[in-house]
């Protein structure tokens, strides 16, 4: 697997979709690493073909692979060695894994929805805020950014934001806004 792999593939998915689904709204929903992937099949598709995906939601993102990387909490005892940045943080690079959502949102015009769990123990809320106010100061339209957190005292965490009940009227009310 490689980023531009994996962009390919969803690029290779909308077409298929597209083609099948008549008039009805294409989203891009990316999780975790996934919105990575969201973000460069987004941006691609915009700058390459200048078509714009319907709307990009973003579930338990991180700026880029090298932010998300330094601030899980598996690689917290690591990060007190020395070579951590070069043996961890930069093997990503070098194997050119980027997804570098923090300026993929910076062209973005697509309406972009980001959400994140208060306690989400992988990827912390601070990466999810810090995307969106990237978003935001990118975007011509601000009313195109929304950034939800779910409270901690929902147990959402890392994957279980889908589980929320109220989440399909919050997806539909910001696709309405649009």
């Amino acid at each position: 697997p490689s980023e531009s792999g994996f962009t390919t593939d969803v690029l290779a998915l909308y077409d298929w979709v597209k083609a099948r689904s008549g008039n009805s709204s294409i989203l891009f929903w990316g999780h975790s690493l996934g919105t990575g992937i969201a973000t460069n099949a987004a941006r691609k598709l915009q700058e390459e073909r200048g078509v714009q995906v319907d709307a990009v939601v973003l579930e338990s993102p991180y700026t880029n692979i090298r932010d998300a990387a330094a601030n899980i909490p598996i690689t917290k005892i690591y990060r007190q060695f020395p070579g951590f940045e070069y043996l961890i943080l930069d093997s990503m690079a070098r194997a050119g894994m980027f997804f570098r959502s923090d300026e993929n949102v910076k062209v973005l015009g697509c309406p972009l929805l980001i959400l994140h769990a208060e306690d989400d123990g992988v990827l912390p809320p601070k990466l999810g805020h810090k995307l969106y106010e990237t978003a935001l100061k990118a975007y011509k339209d601000k009313s195109k950014v929304k950034f939800i957190t779910f409270p901690q005292k929902l147990g959402l965490g890392h994957d279980y934001i889908s589980f929320n009940p109220e989440l399909p009227a919050l997806v539909k009310e910001f696709l309405n806004m649009k």
